[in-house]
C-alpha cells in the first residue's frame, strides 16, 4: 500500500517561507533503515542484541566493555580505532559487536556489514564456481567499503596460504582506507609464537601488527551466557562465572583447530602477501 502522503514516491512537499519545495518522506527514512539493517547480513540469532539487554552480573571487564562499545557509537563516524574482543566463548563478544553495528546504523543510517570469518571464507571461495552467478570482486567489495564492518570469530578458520592472503588483503585494505572495524575472537593475544592457540599464531604477525593499530584490545572474562538455565539471571551468571573462573584464571588454551602446522612467523621471515587472486587454497 502507498504512503498516503508520497503515493509511494518517498518525496513530500513543504512549505518553507512560502515556498514550495520537496524533501524526504517520513515513510522513505523507515524503508532506508529497514533496508539498512537487511542488508547489514545480522544472522536472526542475534536480532535481538542491544547493549541495554547485556546483563553485566558485577563483571568489570564486561562493564568497561559496554562502556567502550557505547562510546564508539556516540562517536561514530568520528572514531579513530574500532573494537577487538576477545575471551572464551559465550561470554558476549558477538552480542556487543553485532549491538554497537544495530546502533550505528539506527543512529547513524551508516552503511553495516556483519560476516562469520569462516563463513565469509565460504562464500569468497564458492566465487570459484562457474555455476556460481556471484564474481570475488561482488563480495569483497562490499566487505571492504562498509563503513562498519563485524568479523566474528577471527582466527577460527584453519590456517592455509590462501585463508591468511584473503583476510590480509581485507585488513590491510580497511586498515589503509581507515574504515571501522570490530572483531572478536576465542583466542587470546599472546605474542609467544610458539603458542599454536594464539590469536598470533591464527593470524600471523603481520596482521597481529595491523590489528593492533586499527582496535583497541578489550578483553572479557566471564560467564558463558549459554549456560544460563531457562528465566536465570544476575545470581544464575555470577554462580557460572565463579565455576570458570578457577579455570580461567591460568593459562587458557582453547582447543586447537589448526590441524596441521600453522604458519606464522617471526617478522623478519615473513613474506610480501600480495592478493594473487585465483582458486581458493584448500
Amino acid at each position: 500500500m502507498s504512503c498516503a502522503i508520497c503515493n509511494g514516491t518517498g518525496w513530500k512537499l513543504v512549505d518553507q517561507d512560502g515556498r514550495s519545495a520537496v524533501t524526504r518522506c517520513d515513510c522513505w527514512r523507515d524503508t532506508y533503515l529497514d533496508r539498512l539493517l537487511t542488508d547489514a547480513r545480522i544472522p536472526r540469532r542475534y536480532h535481538h542484541c542491544d547493549l541495554d539487554r547485556m546483563v553485566l552480573y558485577e563483571n568489570a571487564s564486561l562493564a568497561r566493555a559496554v562502556e567502550q562499545a557505547r562510546s564508539l557509537v556516540e562517536r561514530f563516524p568520528i572514531v579513530s580505532k574500532g573494537l577487538f574482543f576477545l575471551g572464551p566463548p559465550g561470554v558476549g563478544k558477538t552480542h556487543l559487536a553485532v549491538a554497537v553495528l544495530k546502533n550505528v546504523i539506527r543512529a547513524k543510517r551508516a552503511h553495516g556489514l556483519f560476516y562469520d570469518t569462516r563463513d565469509l571464507l565460504r562464500v569468497i571461495r564458492a566465487t570459484y564456481n562457474p555455476v556460481v552467478q556471484m564474481t570475488e570482486h561482488e563480495v569483497l567489495r562490499p566487505v571492504m567499503d562498509a563503513e562498519l564492518l563485524v568479523l566474528d570469530d577471527l582466527g577460527a578458520e584453519k590456517t592455509t596460504e590462501w585463508v591468511e592472503e584473503t583476510l590480509n588483503l581485507i585488513v590491510n585494505t580497511r586498515y589503509n582506507e581507515r574504515r571501522v572495524t570490530i572483531f572478536t575472537s576465542n583466542y587470546e593475544d599472546r605474542p609467544d609464537p610458539s603458542d599454536p592457540d594464539s590469536l598470533l599464531c591464527r593470524v600471523g604477525f603481520r596482521m597481529r601488527s595491523r590489528l593492533h593499530e586499527m582496535c583497541d584490545f578489550i578483553e572479557i572474562d566471564g560467564a558463558d551466557y549459554r549456560e544460563l538455565p531457562v528465566n536465570g539471571g544476575e545470581f544464575e551468571l555470577r554462580a557460572l562465572w565463579k565455576n570458570r573462573r578457577p579455570a580461567s584464571s591460568t593459562k587458557r588454551t582453547p582447543p586447537s583447530r589448526s590441524g596441521g602446522q600453522l604458519r606464522a612467523r617471526p617478522p623478519q621471515d615473513a613474506p610480501d602477501l600480495k592478493w594473487a587472486g585465483g582458486k581458493a587454497g584448500t
